[in-house]
C-alpha cells in the first residue's frame, strides 16, 4: 500500500516503481538499440534515467510481518503464548504493530527523500492518509464481523472510529509532513551534519514524548461508570436489564487498565460506545481497550525513529517504549549480499501486502468462502480443512497451527501469482 499503509504499504508507489517489460511509448526493435540510432526530431538524446529499484529487505520484512500477524491472529487462541499479552508483558504478537510502524517510517523517508514541490507532495500524503483512514473505518469500524459471523451491519452509534488502520493513517500523515517540511536538505557526510539534518524532528519527538509522559502520569482520572447487561429469567417473564457499574479511580499516574489517563481521554472525547469491544485482556476482567486519541501522541514517535527491535512494558506504551536499534545484519544479507532466495516467499508477500492484509487479516476471503456451506454454516471449506488437520494431528492446538501455516503459504503463493501478473494494490 505504498508508504501509507501499515507496513502493509511499500516504499513507494507500487505500480510506478516496478519496471514494465515494455515502457510506454517505446517500440520493439529486432536488435538492441545502438548508440548511433538516429533520434526523432526534438527528442532528447540522453537516455531516460531509471527509477530507483525497490528495497528488497523492506519487502521481505513487510511480508514477514504480515505472516506473523496472520499467525498470531489465527493461532493465538490455541497458543496463548504468542497471543497479545493481556496488559503487562510482551509476546510475539506485541511486535507486529511496531514492525508495521517501522516499515512505514522507513517508507516515508524513502518516498519523501526528495520533494521539489512540497505543497503538492503534502497534498498527496494527505490524500493517501484520508483513503487509508476510510479503509480502516470500513474494515475495522465494526461493519465486517469476521469469520464465523455471516453478517455485515453496524450501528453508527457504536462504530469504531480509531482502529489500527485509522491510527496508522494519522501517524503516517504527521510523519510525512515532518519529513517533507522539517528535514533540512543538506548532505550527510559526518555525524554533525546528520544531527543538523534531523535536528528539528528530534526536538519535535522529544516534545511529544514529554507531553505524553506528562499526561499519562499527571492527568487526574476521576471515578467513572459503564453499562452492563444483566439477565434475569423466570418461567413467565424473562428480562434483560441494563445497569451501571462504577469504577473507583480518583487518582493520577495509574498504568492499570481501568484508571489510566489514556482510557480517560478516549472515554471523554470518543465515548465508551466507540471504543474497541473485544480486547485480549478481557480475560483479566478489564473493562475497555485504550486504543484511541492519547495513544496517537506516543505512536507518532515511532515514525520518527525507524530503527528496530526492543522490549515493551505495558499496553499504554503500545509502540513507543521499544528501544529501537538498527538491524544492519538483516539489511546487509538481503540488499548487499543479495541472499534473497530463502526469503522469496516473504518478498512476494511484502510486494502485495495490502491485498493480503485486506483479504486475510481482515478475514474477507475466509468469510466469503464460509458463505458457501452445505446445509449448516459449520459445513464449509474453511472449517472442514481446519477440522481435518486437527484430526490428522490428533490435537486441536497442533492442527490449528498447521492450518494457519498452510494459510500463510497459500497467501505467499497468491501474492507470487499477482506479482507475476503485474497486479498490485495501492492507495
Amino acid at each position: 500500500m505504498d508508504a501509507t499503509v501499515v507496513a502493509v504499504a511499500s516504499d513507494g508507489d507500487e505500480g510506478d516503481d516496478r519496471r514494465h517489460l515494455l515502457e510506454t511509448g517505446s517500440e520493439i526493435l529486432p536488435y538492441p538499440e545502438s548508440p548511433w540510432r538516429p533520434q526523432p526530431p526534438g527528442a532528447d538524446a540522453k537516455p531516460e534515467q531509471q527509477k530507483p529499484q525497490r528495497v528488497a529487505s523492506l519487502d521481505v520484512f513487510r511480508g514477514l510481518t504480515v505472516a506473523v500477524m496472520i499467525l498470531v491472529d489465527d493461532a493465538g487462541g490455541a497458543w496463548p503464548g504468542i497471543n497479545h499479552a493481556p496488559w503487562f508483558g510482551v509476546t510475539v504478537a506485541d511486535f507486529v504493530m511496531p514492525a508495521f510502524l517501522f516499515i512505514i517510517g522507513v517508507s516515508a523517508a524513502l518516498v519523501f527523500k526528495k520533494t521539489p514541490n512540497k505543497i503538492a507532495t503534502s497534498k498527496k500524503a494527505a490524500c493517501r492518509a484520508i483513503k487509508l483512514f476510510i479503509l480502516g473505518v470500513i474494515l475495522q469500524g465494526g461493519y465486517i464481523h469476521g469469520r464465523h459471523k455471516l453478517t455485515y451491519v453496524i450501528d453508527l452509534d457504536h462504530i469504531r472510529w480509531l482502529g489500527v488502520l485509522q491510527r496508522i493513517a494519522i501517524g503516517y500523515f504527521l510523519a510525512a509532513i515532518s519529513e517533507i517540511w522539517l528535514v533540512n536538505n543538506t548532505s550527510v557526510d559526518s555525524p554533525v551534519s546528520f544531527v543538523k539534518k534531523y535536528f528539528v524532528e528530534w526536538i519535535m519527538a522529544i516534545v511529544i514524548s514529554a507531553l505524553y509522559i506528562g499526561l499519562v502520569f499527571g492527568l487526574y482520572v476521576p471515578n467513572w461508570e459503564f453499562k452492563v447487561q444483566t439477565s434475569s429469567s423466570t418461567f413467565s417473564n424473562p428480562t434483560n436489564d441494563i445497569g451501571f457499574k462504577t469504577i473507583q479511580c480518583g487518582l493520577r499516574g495509574s498504568l492499570g487498565p481501568p484508571c489510566n489517563a489514556v482510557g480517560f481521554v478516549d472515554r471523554v472525547l470518543l465515548g465508551e460506545s466507540h471504543l474497541y469491544k473485544n480486547p485480549v485482556y478481557k480475560r483479566t476482567k478489564a473493562v475497555a481497550c485504550n486504543i484511541g486519541i492519547l495513544n496517537h501522541i506516543n505512536l507518532d514517535i515511532t515514525f520518527f525513529f525507524p530503527q528496530y527491535f526492543g522490549t515493551k512494558s505495558n499496553k499504554l506504551d503500545h509502540h513507543e517504549v521499544y528501544s529501537f536499534k538498527s538491524n544492519n545484519l538483516y539489511v546487509s544479507q538481503v540488499d548487499v549480499i543479495h541472499i534473497k532466495k530463502p526469503l522469496i516467499l516473504f518478498q512476494w508477500l511484502g510486494m502485495n501486502a495490502l491485498i493480503v492484509y485486506v483479504l486475510a487479516a481482515c478475514e474477507l476471503f475466509p468469510t466469503f468462502i464460509q458463505g458457501f456451506y452445505w446445509r449448516s454454516p459449520e459445513n464449509n471449506l474453511v472449517d472442514a480443512t481446519e477440522s481435518l488437520l486437527q484430526a490428522i494431528f490428533h490435537s486441536k492446538r497442533w492442527g490449528t497451527l498447521a492450518f494457519v501455516l498452510v494459510e500463510i503459504i497459500f497467501w505467499c503463493l497468491a501474492a507470487c501469482f499477482l506479482h507475476m501478473k503485474g497486479i498490485y494494490l495501492k492507495l
